[in-house]
């Protein structure tokens, strides 16, 4: 398997993995363009030369949009691996390719975010455990920080405390997301027509800076969705389970 490396270059002939269709597409524009704001930040978004799901995106953590801190680390937004491409050890050679690239940038270590029990778009827990990684820090949610460290002698990772405990003070449905993930460009509007067609209290926050989402009260800052203060999920609603979960 061959890979490219996605830059402000090629951007624009390449596809993103997770959103494979046009660049008039609004999920595949809106992740191109957060992309290009990450560049010149350290962002790297590897992947395979074939059109699919298989790539790995990371950052430098002091510029992730996580309540992290995990100062010399380098935090991994998404390695994903998916269909046909599963089983064959690229996810093996994409994480190597993201630890080589760490250590001649003279990082920490690595770290990124997963759960006890796999979790929808969070990183395979059996697979870190394979590869060396070991939590270093939970929410009250379960999602945990896992990390892979260089030095033996480093500090550890760890979450910020407003991302720990996951409770907000506002009522009704409140969501917090990010342009990271391309699905929401789409899928956020879609969720706020239905919310206002059914009288239903929803807000949607944007988190559209660095400084925004480093300060969120959730780990998981791609989507956290709360219904009256309390956490409920990360899993993307689009209208089918968006009004499912108003039938409940």
């Amino acid at each position: 398997m061959e890979y490219i490396r996605v830059t402000n270059e090629n951007i624009d002939k390449e596809h993103i993995c997770c959103a494979i269709s046009n660049n008039n597409d609004i999920q595949v524009s809106s992740k191109k363009a957060w992309l290009q704001e990450r560049f010149d930040e350290g962002l790297v978004f590897l992947k395979s030369e074939e059109r699919g799901k298989c790539f790995v995106e990371y950052i430098p953590a002091e510029n992730a949009w996580n309540p992290i801190v995990a100062d010399g680390y380098m935090y991994i937004n998404c390695l994903w691996v998916a269909g046909s491409f599963k089983g064959h050890g690229y996810s093996t050679d994409l994480l190597n390719a993201c630890i080589e690239d760490s250590k001649i940038k003279g990082k920490k270590g690595l770290c990124i975010l997963s759960s006890k029990k796999k979790k929808t778009f969070l990183a395979d827990p059996k697979f870190l455990k394979h590869k060396g990684f070991d939590v270093c820090d939970e929410a009250d949610n379960g999602i945990q920080l896992w990390f892979l460290t260089f030095d033996k002698n480093t500090s550890l990772p760890k979450f910020k405390v407003c991302a720990k405990h996951l409770r907000i003070d506002e009522m009704g449905y409140v969501l917090y997301y990010t342009s990271q993930c391309p699905f929401n460009a789409k899928y956020v509007p879609i969720v706020e027509e239905i919310a206002k067609e059914k009288g239903v209290q929803f807000k949607a926050i944007h988190l559209q800076s660095k400084e925004q989402a480093q300060n969120a009260p959730t780990p998981i800052t791609t989507y956290a969705l709360f219904y009256n203060g309390e956490y409920l999920t990360n899993e993307q609603m689009n209208d089918k389970r968006f009004l499912k979960l108003l039938a409940k």
